[in-house]
C-alpha cells in the first residue's frame, strides 16, 4: 500500500508549500522512491481554466488536458514525472461530482451533507492516485489552516489517517517565523497559533517546516518542539535559499525527508549527487545574457512561471545567467521609439487571451524579425509572428485573428469549424498532447533531434492553412503539422537565425537537468547575438 504525505499550511499564503512538497518529492525520489503529487484546492471553480492570470498564475496543463493550479509545475519539474487531471482537485469539481451523484440517485434518498459525502468524495479524489505504481503519494492542501473554505479537507485527511493506517500517513505542516524588526527577533508565535488551529481540528502534525528569511537558532527550535508537541528534530528549517534548486539539498540538512521516513517506516537511502551537480550548475551559470518576456500579465510573474523556470533551465545548460527583461505589451511600440529592445539578446512572446497587447507583441515580432533578434513565440506568440509577417511581408495590410477581428478579410489565424459554436467556454479548447511531424532539415527538427514530436496545448485559434501557401513562397516555413497535415504546429524563417514560434506550449515540459529543446536553442541563439551585439570587452548600455 502506497505511503500518504499531506502538506498544508498556516499563517499566509504564498510561503512556499508547493515547492516544499515538490522538494520533498525529489527527496524520496533520490531514495529510489516511485512518487506522485496532487494539489487540492479550495476555491469553488471546477478548475483554473477560466480564470483570469491575475487571479490565480498560470494554468499548467497535463499531458491529459487537465487545466491545473501552477504548483502542479512545479512538482513535475522537481519530480520529473508527468502528471495528470487526478493531480488537483478543487472544491468546485468537488461538489459537481457529489451533486451529480445525488442527482443519480447513488445515495438512494438520503440527506447530502459535508460529512460524510463531501469528505469521502476528497478521500476518494486521493486514494485515486495511490495504485500499485506508486510508493508515495504527496498531497499538498490549497490555503492556510483557519480558512473556512479549507475545513472540509483537513477533515477528510483527519479521517484519512484512521483508513490507511498510523505508519502510513505523516502530516508536514509549513509555517512562518516572522522578523520583527523593531525587537530585532525572530518571533514563533503564529507558528504555535497555526499549529494550535490545526490541532483543533484533529490533526497533530508530525513536521514543522518553518520559513524564515535567516535561519533559526537551536534554542528557538527547541520552543516550537515544546509547545507545539513535536520532536525537536521534527522542526525544520527553510530559510531563504539562493535559488529554488537549492531547497531540496537544505531541506535534507534539516532532516525533512529522514524525518518523513522514520514516521512512514521508510528504510532507505538518499544519493543526492545527481542534485547537488545540477546546483552547482545553478551556481556556476555566470555568463549574461539578456532575455526579453513580451507579455501582459507581467505585473504577476507567476502568469508565466513556467515559461520563466524554462529561460533559466535552458541557461544552466549554456552555462549563463540570464536576465528577464519584464517588458508590457502595451508599451512595445513606444519602447520600440526609445530604443529600449535594442538591449535585448533575445525574447520570448508568451500565451495569453484577449485583444489588449497584441499590437504590442506583433510590433515585438516585426522588430525581431528585422533586426535579427532570436525570438521564440509561444500560442499566441507563434500566432502574431504569423499576423507580422502577413502584414509586413505578404502585403495583407489588414491580416488579423478573427479573435480579435472577425472580420478582417485576411484571416490567417481562425477558429477551426468544430469550435465555431462553443458557449461554455470551460475545457473546450484544445488541451493536452498532441503530436507533430517535424520537417526534415528545419531548424525545429534539428533542435528536437527526431521527428515526432509530442507537446501540450491550450488554445481555440489556428493557423488558416489557406494562406499556408502564400506564407512559404515568402520563407515562411510551417516546419511541423499535425500528422493529418491539417493544422500547423510549427512556424520558423529560412533566413533567420532563430525566429520560432509554436502553437504549443512547450514550457510545460522543460525540466531544471534537461531544458527543452526550443528553449536551449533559443538561449544559445540568444548568447551568439550578444556576442556580436556586445563585442568582448565592450560595456553594456544599463537598462533604462
Amino acid at each position: 500500500m502506497p505511503k500518504h504525505i499531506f502538506v498544508t499550511g498556516g499563517v499566509a499564503s504564498s510561503l512556499g508549500k508547493g515547492l516544499t512538497a515538490s522538494s520533498l518529492g525529489r527527496l524520496l525520489k533520490l531514495r529510489g522512491l516511485r512518487v506522485t503529487m496532487q494539489k487540492l484546492d479550495p476555491y469553488i471553480n471546477i478548475d483554473p481554466g477560466t480564470m483570469n492570470p491575475f487571479e490565480h498564475g498560470e494554468v499548467f496543463v497535463t499531458d491529459d488536458g487537465g487545466e491545473t493550479d501552477l504548483d502542479l509545475g512545479h512538482y513535475e519539474r522537481f519530480i520529473d514525472e508527468n502528471l495528470t487531471r487526478n493531480s488537483n482537485a478543487t472544491t468546485g469539481s468537488i461538489y459537481q461530482a457529489v451533486l451529480a451523484a445525488e442527482r443519480r440517485g447513488d445515495y438512494l434518498g438520503k440527506t447530502v451533507q459535508v460529512i460524510p459525502h463531501i469528505t469521502d468524495e476528497i478521500r476518494r479524489r486521493i486514494r485515486r492516485l495511490a495504485t500499485d505504481d506508486v510508493d508515495v503519494v504527496i498531497t499538498e492542501v490549497g490555503g492556510t489552516v483557519g480558512d473556512i473554505e479549507i475545513l472540509p479537507f483537513l477533515e477528510a485527511i483527519r479521517q484519512f489517517r484512521k483508513e490507511a493506517g498510523r505508519d502510513n500517513v505523516c502530516y508536514v505542516h509549513v509555517t512562518l517565523v516572522p522578523f520583527i524588526g523593531p525587537s530585532g527577533e525572530q518571533k514563533t508565535k503564529p507558528t504555535q497559533h497555526s499549529v494550535t488551529e490545526l490541532r483543533s481540528r484533529g490533526i497533530q502534525p508530525d513536521v514543522i517546516v518553518c520559513r524564515s528569511e535567516e535561519p533559526l537558532s537551536s534554542s528557538l527550535k527547541r520552543k516550537i518542539s515544546n509547545l507545539c508537541d513535536v520532536d525537536e528534530r521534527a522542526v525544520v528549517n527553510a530559510a531563504d535559499a539562493r535559488n529554488i534548486y537549492e531547497l531540496p539539498l537544505i531541506l535534507h540538512d534539516e532532516g525533512l525527508d529522514t524525518v518523513v521516513c522514520d514516521v512512514l517506516r521508510l528504510d532507505t537511502a538518499v544519493d543526492l549527487s545527481s542534485w547537488e551537480k545540477l546546483v552547482d550548475t545553478v551556481e556556476n551559470a555566470t555568463r549574461p545574457v539578456r532575455i526579453g518576456l513580451i507579455g501582459k500579465y507581467v505585473e504577476l510573474p507567476d502568469a508565466y512561471l513556467s515559461v520563466v523556470e524554462s529561460i533559466k533551465h535552458a541557461g544552466f545548460h549554456h552555462g549563463a545567467k540570464v536576465e528577464i527583461d519584464w517588458i508590457q505589451a502595451e508599451e512595445v511600440e513606444g519602447l520600440l521609439a526609445a530604443g529600449r529592445l535594442a538591449d535585448l539578446d533575445g525574447m520570448v512572446i508568451p500565451g495569453g487571451f484577449g485583444i489588449r497587447g497584441v499590437e504590442g507583441k506583433i510590433a515585438a515580432a516585426k522588430y525581431a524579425r528585422e533586426n535579427g533578434v532570436p525570438c521564440l513565440g509561444l500560442c499566441l506568440g507563434m500566432q502574431v509572428m504569423t499576423i507580422d509577417f502577413a502584414r509586413h511581408v505578404l502585403g495583407l495590410a489588414d491580416a488579423h485573428s478573427t479573435e480579435f477581428e472577425p472580420t478582417t478579410t485576411h484571416p490567417v489565424i481562425d477558429l477551426m469549424n468544430d469550435q465555431r459554436d462553443v458557449t461554455d467556454m470551460g475545457g473546450t479548447m484544445r488541451l493536452g498532447a498532441y503530436y507533430a511531424v517535424l520537417q526534415p532539415g528545419s531548424k525545429v527538427a534539428t533542435a528536437y533531434g527526431e521527428p515526432v514530436v509530442s507537446e501540450r496545448h491550450r488554445h481555440r485559434y489556428e493557423f488558416n492553412s489557406q494562406f499556408r501557401s502564400r506564407f512559404e513562397d515568402e520563407g515562411f516555413l510551417c516546419s511541423g503539422t499535425s500528422p493529418d497535415k491539417r493544422l500547423v504546429e510549427f512556424i520558423e524563417l529560412a533566413d533567420h537565425p532563430f525566429w520560432i514560434g509554436t502553437q504549443a506550449h512547450p514550457e510545460f515540459k522543460s525540466r531544471p537537468d534537461r531544458p527543452h529543446p526550443l528553449f536551449r536553442d533559443l538561449i544559445g541563439a540568444s548568447l551568439s547575438h550578444r556576442d556580436v551585439r556586445v563585442p568582448l570587452g565592450a560595456p553594456v548600455s544599463p537598462r533604462t
